[in-house]
């Protein structure tokens, strides 16, 4: 496994395990396109998971407003630590740009939310569309 810093060629790769993932899929995929991927690798670090010299995963948070904006595993390598990985990492940034507290939002009674609360993420209730809000110190 080996955690890196994504590139624009990339991208592709980002799209298709974000819309390839069991559960948390888009309603509509074109709510997240291109340009929010483009987006994030100048606002912030968009992390990627190879296995094998596959891209497994990838996460990046939102130094704008102190949360995870994304975090996906492909399916068919979860539970190899890539999650945990790209998590920590994503934290990090938010801590390096001066936050201390992370939030973050999943759909509920998903294996993502059992990950969250697993890692010590704490629920802080629930957004109008239904997803749960989780928060963690950044220590």
């Amino acid at each position: 496994m080996r955690i890196r810093r994504a590139r624009q060629e990339d991208i592709d790769a980002l799209m298709a395990i974000r819309a390839g993932v069991r559960e948390n899929r888009l309603s509509d995929p074109a709510r997240v396109g291109r340009a929010d991927y483009q987006e994030f690798l100048t606002l912030s670090t968009l992390w990627l998971c190879e296995i094998g010299g596959e891209v497994a995963g990838f996460a990046a948070s939102d130094p704008r407003d102190g949360s995870i904006w994304a975090l996906f595993v492909a399916p068919g390598h979860e539970g190899a630590g890539c999650g945990r990985a790209l998590l920590a990492r994503a934290c990090a940034d938010l801590r390096l740009a001066g936050w201390s507290e992370a939030w973050l939002t999943t759909e509920a009674g998903t294996r993502a939310e059992r990950f969250y609360r697993r890692n010590g993420w704490l629920p802080q209730g629930v957004t109008a569309d239904g997803d749960r809000v989780f928060r963690r110190a950044l220590t």
